[in-house]
């Protein structure tokens, strides 16, 4: 009786250490804090946008979940800070703040000037932008240092909008000669509102990766190590 019984057993511990130790076993979930930066992310988009999509794709192949929980940009950076989640994404480089680190690019995004059709604005550097012309930026924004330095030698010149939407309506009104911000996501918010006088003044100002910004612990180090690696195979 014993022996039926152990034979019995046995399968039974083999298929249980094997769940155990599969790849499905060791899954975890990675909690993420982001904003609503259409087509990149969003809380009202398919897949959440297109840079969430790709990240979920990437970490589903290692059986890692991804949920995304959607704030106010500076509201996601502070509560990306607790334990509850490992960090915030999309961000540029210059927007990974004290206390996290970043990982290599999920995703990429441009950063480009635009204005209103028919402004008779001519491109030439982002010095003489500011220098000459009312230029609209996101307030929540760290901008790439060249933009940052211009802004601090004309500030009379910068409006600051405190997001996306007001931002597009702004240069559509021509209260602003320019905004500089990604073309796609100016594009997005322009036709979402209605807005048809936007155009692209100079695209790809700079071409910026779009990493996750991990909160800094032991366990999260470990996370942005693996998220690496598999970054650079694919």
């Amino acid at each position: 009786m014993i022996s039926k019984q152990f034979g019995r057993l046995v399968p039974a511990l083999t298929i249980a250490a094997a769940l155990l130790f599969s790849p499905m076993a060791v899954a975890e979930t990675w909690r993420i804090t982001s904003l609503d930066w259409q087509p990149y992310s969003g809380s009202n988009l398919e897949d959440q946008g297109k840079s969430i999509a790709l990240l979920r794709t990437i970490l589903a192949r290692h059986n890692i979940e991804l949920i995304v929980e959607f704030y106010p940009w500076k509201r996601a950076q502070k509560l990306a800070g607790t334990h509850k989640y490992v960090g915030y994404f999309p961000a540029w480089p210059e927007e990974v703040t004290k206390g996290f680190l970043p990982s290599l690019p999920v995703d990429w995004s441009t950063i480009g000037v635009m204005t209103y059709k028919g402004s008779n604005l001519a491109w030439e550097s982002i010095d003489k932008l500011y220098e000459k012309n009312k230029v609209v930026t996101i307030k929540t924004y760290v901008y790439p240092m060249e933009i940052e330095k211009a802004m601090k030698r004309f500030p009379g010149n910068v409006i600051n909008s405190p997001d996306e939407a007001l931002c597009s309506k702004m240069l559509g009104k021509k209260r602003a000669k320019a905004a500089i911000t990604d073309p796609n996501v100016m594009l997005y918010n322009a036709k979402k509102e209605g807005i048809k006088n936007i155009e692209i003044l100079k695209n790809n100002i700079q071409k910026k990766e779009l990493v996750i910004a991990f909160r800094d612990d032991d366990i999260n180090r470990q996370r942005l190590k693996f998220l690496n690696e598999i970054l650079t195979e694919d």
